[in-house]
């Protein structure tokens, strides 16, 4: 199959001079590919006006609209480097990634349904461009400007500042960047959560976006032209962006969510006839199988449906709409989104109980987390990968991207699993001390090292347990200092608002003695022992952060 590789930017104007079918549908928002085209272009002068150039980075916090679009195709159209921040980071995580990710510009606007983007950032950038102080952040040498795209803030740019400094830049000037932006410059450095405590940076080609978005568009979802694909997922995930550059590549519709709203949902997928849908995780699909409106809807069009969940659920999933095919896969940042996905003509058994075989292209093998030696179908080791679609390594850290890659440039991914006789991906767990917690990554130590802040926190250790609704929640074991007390819902609320939401531990249990094995704490005893009092007592899902556990 012939794939186009290309850069973000010249991905959707070859499209715009064929198609002129709608691109894009946001709530209050469609354009079709010339409008995105030209936008982009807008947009991309704008960061230009501002003195960005090749390689410069660009911070992104701000609500999943169009101006979040436009602001990554903008930046790759000039060869610079979106840095997308997860919008659920508190000052903590996005102080420290702002100042470790050297940003020329930082973009940022309101967001009418949760967090006040702009007031974060100012709590975290001072008016002169440098680290506020504290911990949290490094100060921020190579920061140019901060610009809040929905009104004012004190020392920031504004859309009109924003808008002028693009009228002098012309549209010459734009094209003839773009013109010497490589499939192999670097688009996107995006922050996942590692085994260390601080998120890492990884460093994402145009080549591995937009070759991996255009190979499960036209191997695992056949989209063609015209088609509608639904994706709720947030725009500063790969799971938000490479399926948009997939849409594209083919001349579909990428149907984004915006804010999740289940209702709302229903309506989009419903009104632009989607055929395949990308929720992915359950906490999102079950509000809109659950939503009342459900029934009423018309989801006849729908063929396709990607989700991760055990086969109990995926069998629940394809019982409500026996017409759209369930699949699953296994996904990563380090892999530019779905390594593996099952096909929609596999049996049920196949595309429910195994996360599929491995996009085209990609290559991957078991090893032996010990001996590091290739293990044979059925055995269950670390999972490793290479190709195209891999990240180039972690954003000024050397010796983290030295430990992860062998010599023969496979990443080692810290997660179990195993290939099966039909060469299907059986995911077994993970290796590292990671949690995944409704699609989010969550390292552990990162909780723990929060934890420890706390003056009454000697030693804490954070586990998953499972959980209904997000697979696994953070559970958090604690000793306290000698002679001090604290309860488990101060420690809560002593996270709450510090650290995003779905890092929070949902339970809090006190130890004064530790199961060990040398010189490490037993993490399987805590969480064995906690999912037995939890089974005991019938509780098969957590109680939201902050209530009483």
């Amino acid at each position: 199959m012939w794939i186009n590789v290309t850069t973000i930017g010249d991905l959707v104007d070859r499209q715009a001079e064929v198609n002129g079918d709608t691109a894009l549908v946001m709530p209050g928002v469609r354009l079709t590919y010339p409008q995105l085209s030209a936008a982009s272009d807008r947009f991309a002068a704008g960061l230009a006006g501002l003195g960005v150039e090749r390689g410069d980075k660009v911070g992104i916090l701000m609500p999943a609209g169009l101006d979040y679009v436009l602001a990554l195709f903008g930046a790759a159209k000039i060869g610079a480097v979106a840095v997308p921040i997860n919008g659920r980071f508190k000052r903590h995580e996005a102080g420290y990634v702002i100042g470790h990710a050297d940003l020329k510009v930082m973009l940022t606007g309101a967001d009418p349904h949760g967090m006040d983007y702009p007031a974060l950032v100012s709590e975290i950038i001072s008016p002169d461009g440098k680290g506020s102080g504290g911990d949290e952040s490094e100060l921020v040498s190579t920061l140019s400007h901060v610009v809040c795209l929905t009104g004012r803030v004190d020392g920031f740019l504004s859309r009109a500042d924003f808008e002028a400094a693009g009228e002098a830049v012309s549209f010459d000037e734009i094209k003839t960047r773009q013109k010497r932006v490589r499939v192999r410059d670097i688009a996107l450095l995006m922050y996942t959560s590692g085994t260390t405590a601080l998120p890492k940076g990884c460093l994402l080609t145009h080549e591995a976006l937009t070759r991996q978005g255009e190979k499960v568009a036209k191997t695992r979802f056949f989209l063609t032209r015209g088609e509608g694909f639904w994706d709720p997922l947030p725009l500063f995930h790969c799971g938000g962006i490479v399926p948009m550059l997939g849409c594209f590549s083919v001349g579909a519709k990428y149907c984004h969510a915006g804010h999740f709203d289940a209702g709302q949902a229903i309506r989009t997928i419903e009104k632009e006839r989607c055929t395949v849908l990308y929720p992915s995780f359950e906490a999102i699909w079950l509000p809109v199988l659950e939503h009342p409106d459900f029934g009423k809807a018309d989801f006849s069009h729908v063929r396709l449906i990607q989700n991760i969940a055990t086969p109990e659920r995926m069998a629940q999933f394809e019982e409500r709409m026996p017409w759209a095919k369930q699949v699953t896969s296994y996904g990563s940042t380090e892999c530019a989104t779905n390594l593996t996905m099952g096909l929609p003509d596999e049996p049920f058994e196949v595309r429910a109980k195994t996360l599929g075989k491995p996009v085209e292209g990609m290559e991957v093998k078991i090893t032996d987390p010990e001996t590091g030696e290739k293990l044979g179908p059925g055995v269950m080791g670390e999972l490793c990968f290479r190709g195209y679609s891999c990240f180039e390594g972690y954003y000024k850290d050397t010796a983290q991207t030295a430990a992860a890659f062998d010599s023969d440039g496979f990443f080692h991914s810290g997660d179990r699993a195993s290939i099966d006789q039909g060469g299907n991906l059986v995911f077994g767990g993970r290796l590292k001390d990671m949690l995944k917690v409704g699609g989010e990554n969550v390292a552990a130590i990162e909780v723990e090292d929060f934890l420890i802040r706390h003056p009454a926190v000697k030693v804490a250790q954070v586990v998953g347990v499972r959980d209904e609704r997000y697979g696994e929640v953070p559970a958090a074991f604690v000793e306290l200092r000698e002679g001090a007390t604290v309860s488990g819902a101060a420690l809560v609320e002593f996270c709450m608002g510090a650290i995003a939401t779905y890092k929070v531990p949902r339970y809090v249990r006190f130890v004064t003695e530790w199961p060990m094995s040398g010189t490490k704490v037993k993490k399987f005893e805590l969480r064995d022992s906690l999912t037995g009092e939890l089974d005991a007592k019938g509780i098969r899902e957590a109680p939201r952060p902050g209530s009483k556990k």
